[in-house]
């Protein structure tokens, strides 16, 4: 009998890397696969924490939640969606562990203590070896960072979650001595009525994302419930003794510049390096459009700037990460095509002592021509129709030069609210060099909800329907439109 792999359900601890235990840095480093859970956008939490601890070539499975709190179709209801989830994560790791691999399961903070990783377990451990490494809880690392016993001789402590009636939050908060309140995010305003209701709201504290570097601590009272993110909690703590709350220490470590590519639209298209750069940022910096495509997080400060400003923007950029900020510079598709990566690499120069980094997307050409097959599939050009940084000679020039050496031309910015008669003009030289029937693809919004692709040809090509939005490929002599519209160029050149 083949031997199978085996199972282990890892805590990580509270957010701090450091306050992983050996055994787990031990087993993460070691694991032929890691898996880690996270919520529809993507980024988790568990394997930022890890991530120092991650070798090059693990196979990463990313168990992405089908939902969170909205409603569902699915005919057993919200519990039915994840039950099917939870069935199928499971499988999935089953498959790995069916060919001998071991299977490192990430939890953060403590694997059994209302985490994720159970619920692989009660599906796993009973078909194959399974170790269960336990972690620093969040509750732990609040008392820690606040400075304040839990609890004392008799003392009594009571773990609640958030979810919980308010009028059973308040029975409980009123008979214990000691209390930890979870899962607040959306829960704060009942929770912290419930503590009222007890009497025990002058005692409560409220601890975000303790050990990690955007920890908050604060009176409970005191705090605003817009922004209360998940991982915060309300703590009571042991009411025996009044003990010193130390005020926050800065963190070591230098800022840097992280240039992402988000894609052409949604989380489905970003890579998971970029949701990670994203996750770790403290400020996200970028055209307000792009930066508004990014996920909300009460903890990171945003800089909107207008489409024109790249430089102004860049230099801001750096200047927060000369501050110690970890900023990322947000840009639509590749950040090194026609995007931020060369302003702020040019800008940087002056910015000798701040790192950057550049974190790279798919670009729209590439989500272009996979809704119509493989237009890209041999030698190709990508060139930009903006006159704005090159005079319209050295475009028109180039494009000749192109459609000549009959590369297939993926076209960027052809048309904007000033710029109307450079498509036309584009056209028109091409022509001079390639047959009228030479097929065109214009992708409008894709991945974004208003998303049309049009295959076409050169000598039908309608520059009226044609804006920023858009971008164009232009086949060379050997590209081939199928009966079904599947638009294609061979690897072969005749």
């Amino acid at each position: 009998m083949a031997m199978t792999g085996r199972l282990y359900g890892v805590g990580l601890g509270p957010g701090d890397p450091e306050l992983v235990t050996v055994k787990a840095a031990r087993l993460i480093g070691e694991a032929d696969v890691i898996a880690y859970h996270a919520a529809r956008h993507g980024r988790s939490i568990a394997r930022s924490i890890a991530l120092p601890y991650m070798r090059e070539g693990q196979v990463e499975e990313l168990l992405l939640y089908p939902l969170t709190t909205e409603t569902t179709d699915h005919p057993g209801g919200y519990q039915g969606a994840l039950d099917d989830f939870y069935a199928d994560c499971a499988e999935r790791l089953a498959a790995h562990l069916d060919a001998g691999r071991t299977v490192v399961v990430l939890a953060e903070g403590d694997p059994l203590f209302y985490g994720s990783y159970m619920h692989m377990h009660k599906r796993l451990a009973h078909r194959y070896p399974t170790e269960v490494v336990p972690g620093v809880t969040s509750v732990s690392a609040a008392s820690a960072v606040l400075g304040r016993p839990l609890v004392e001789r008799d003392e009594v402590l009571t773990v609640l979650p958030g979810t919980l009636p308010a009028e059973e939050l308040a029975e409980r908060l009123r008979g214990t001595d000691s209390a930890a309140v979870l899962k607040l995010g959306r829960t704060f305003t009942k929770v912290r009525d419930a503590l009222a209701e007890a009497g025990r709201l002058e005692d409560a504290w409220y601890v975000e994302r303790a050990t990690m570097n955007a920890e908050r601590m604060q009176p409970l009272k005191d705090v605003d419930p817009d922004g209360v993110p998940y991982f915060s909690l309300a703590l009571l703590a042991s009411p025996a003794e009044r003990t010193f709350v130390p005020d926050p220490q800065p963190r070591a470590g230098g800022g840097e510049v992280v240039v992402v590519g988000l894609g052409p639209a949604g989380r489905p298209w970003l890579t998971p390096e970029a949701q990670e750069a994203l996750s770790a940022a403290t400020d996200l910096v970028g055209y307000g459009p792009y930066v508004d495509r990014v996920a909300p997080n009460p903890r990171q400060r945003r800089h909107r700037t207008d489409n024109r400003v790249e430089a102004e923007r860049a230099r801001h950029a750096l200047e927060l990460a000369r501050e110690g900020a970890r900023v990322a510079v947000v840009s639509s598709g590749d950040p090194g095509v026609f995007a931020m990566a060369s302003a702020v690499l040019e800008v940087a120069a002056d910015f000798p002592g701040v790192p950057v980094r550049i974190v790279p997307g798919l670009t729209a050409a590439q989500a272009v021509a996979s809704r119509v097959g493989a237009p890209l599939g041999h030698d190709y050009c990508v060139l930009s129709l903006s006159d704005l940084l090159k005079p319209w000679e050295v475009v028109a020039d180039r494009l000749a030069a192109a459609a000549r050496a009959d590369l297939v031309l993926a076209l960027y910015n052809p048309a904007s609210r000033s710029r109307t008669w450079q498509l036309a003009a584009a056209r028109d030289v091409l022509l001079e060099h390639r047959d009228p029937a030479t097929p065109v693809v214009v992708g409008r919004d894709v991945g974004g909800p208003e998303e049309s692709v049009t295959v076409t040809t050169l000598g039908e090509l309608d520059p009226a329907g044609v804006d920023m939005r858009c971008l164009l490929i232009v086949g060379s002599s050997t590209t081939r439109v199928t009966d079904r519209g599947v638009v294609y160029t061979p690897r072969r050149y005749p």
